[in-house]
């Protein structure tokens, strides 16, 4: 058996250790199932992508806005009522 050394924040390893406690495994359990699904998925067995708030694009648009609103003092918006059917 191989032994497999990693580092991670403490709060972090420590929720996660609460997480698989509650589900009646351990850290290590659960890191081999994670290995395991990798091997089984040929890849991160979930789906990784950036938050889009958080780009360059995104970010960009908002600093402009802020700028516009900061400048002309904002736009005031009233509720709007729709009538259902």
């Amino acid at each position: 058996m191989a032994n497999l050394n990693i580092r991670v924040d403490d709060t972090l390893k420590q929720q996660a250790e609460m997480i698989f406690s509650d589900l009646g495994i351990s850290l290590s359990a659960a890191t081999t199932m994670f290995l395991k699904q990798v091997v089984r998925y040929n890849g991160i067995p979930f789906e990784l992508r950036a938050d889009p708030f958080y780009c360059a694009e995104n970010q960009t648009r908002l600093s402009i806005a802020k700028e516009r609103m900061e400048r002309t003092g904002g736009t005031v918006h009233e509720l709007i009522e729709v009538e259902h059917d």
